[in-house]
């Protein structure tokens, strides 16, 4: 069956009410935003999403914040977005803030079928302790709170344990992807992408540059096509600098 689809509209079309998504990127390099664009117009609610980020104002994770449809987000970095900061400090929406590296690894562990694993990153923090606010109460109050989690020694040092993420899909950007799933991404665009493809039961790439398996040399395959079930050819147009901070040449 082939893993090619017509367009990002179909590819997304059963992503329903509540889902779970792992979406890639950094800021704005490397997000799939044509698949996001799709999500928005294709009308799923109440989604929880898996993401370095949650885009800008008016771009990528940010139309589906702008447009209300996300419940739940987890992340390492909030910054650059407005409406974000509104609706997490009047209440309308959760938040889990993860070390930028656990953030990875859960990803990773999940794409591996490792259920949990112990890092040093965030102890004797709130991050293992516990209360860090994940939902405000609209009024300056917390709702919903981080639980403590379990702590251990290893050879004398403390460790907390982490859960592997696993999300119903993955959303992802690609630049050369051939027709059976394997992927290439250019430079920094390779970021969160093959993590979260790996974290998704159903991961979806829009690809830049689509091509005939044995095109792609083995030894060059970023990540394998058993982690793709589905590829939309989209080109290379669209993408957006986060920031311009170039300044203007001499005459």
């Amino acid at each position: 069956m082939s893993k090619v689809y017509r367009s990002c509209e179909q590819a997304v079309s059963d992503i329903g009410n509540g889902a779970s998504l792992a979406v890639g990127g950094f800021g704005l390099n490397g997000i799939p935003h044509n698949l996001i664009q799709a999500v928005l117009a294709q009308g799923a609610r109440d989604l929880v999403t898996v993401s370095n980020n949650c885009g800008v104002d008016g771009w990528g994770l940010g139309v589906l914040l702008d447009n209300r449809r996300i419940r739940r987000t987890t992340g390492s970095y909030v910054g650059e977005n407005k409406e974000f900061e509104r609706q997490y400090l009047h209440g309308e929406l959760e938040v889990e803030l993860v070390p930028q590296g656990t953030l990875a690894e859960r990803l990773r562990a999940g794409g591996c079928g490792i259920p949990a694993f112990y890092t040093p990153a965030g102890v004797g923090t709130p991050v293992a302790d516990g209360g860090l606010p994940w939902r405000y109460d609209g009024s300056g109050g917390i709702a919903v709170a981080s639980p403590p989690k379990e702590t251990r020694e290893f050879a004398g040092k403390p460790y907390v344990l982490e859960e592997g993420i696993v999300c119903d899909f993955a959303l992802v950007r690609a630049s050369v992807a051939d027709t059976e799933g394997n992927l290439v991404f250019h430079a920094a665009t390779r970021n969160f992408n093959p993590l979260c493809a790996m974290a998704g039961k159903i991961t979806i790439v829009e690809v830049e540059e689509l091509v005939e398996p044995g095109t792609i040399s083995p030894e060059n395959v970023h990540l394998p096509g058993i982690f793709v079930q589905r590829i939309v050819h989209v080109g290379a147009e669209g993408k957006r600098i986060e920031r311009i901070t170039t300044r203007k040449r001499s005459s």
